[in-house]
C-alpha cells in the first residue's frame, strides 16, 4: 500500500504547477489546460482520503468537480472561439474589453 503522504506530495505537486501556469502563461488554452491540472490536482487528492478513510464521500466529490470541470471546459472553449472569430487571437493580455 503506498502511503498518503505520497498522494498529498503528487497533489500539491500538480496543483502549484497548475498555479503556475494560470499565472505565467498568455494563452488561453494553456491556462485552462492548468485549471483543469488544478481541478485534476483536488480530485486525486478526495480519492486518496476517500481510499485511505474507506468512505464514498470522497468519491462524490470527485464526480462533482468533473461535472464543474466539463461545463467549465463548454463555456470557456466557447467563449474563445467567440472571441478568437472576432479577435483573430485568445492571448489573455489583450483582452482588455473583457474586464469589468
Amino acid at each position: 500500500m503506498v502511503p498518503l503522504i505520497y498522494f498529498i506530495g503528487l497533489s500539491a505537486i500538480l496543483f502549484i504547477l497548475g498555479v503556475v501556469g494560470v499565472l505565467i502563461r498568455r494563452n488561453a488554452i494553456v491556462a485552462f489546460m492548468s485549471l483543469e491540472l488544478m481541478f485534476n490536482a483536488a480530485n486525486l487528492l478526495f480519492v486518496s482520503f476517500a481510499s485511505y478513510y474507506q468512505s464514498l464521500n470522497g468519491q462524490l466529490f470527485v464526480f462533482f468537480v468533473m461535472i464543474v470541470a466539463a461545463a467549465e471546459v463548454a463555456v470557456g472553449l466557447a467563449l474563445m472561439v467567440a472571441i478568437f472569430r472576432s479577435r483573430n487571437s485568445i492571448d489573455i493580455d489583450q483582452e482588455h474589453s473583457l474586464k469589468g
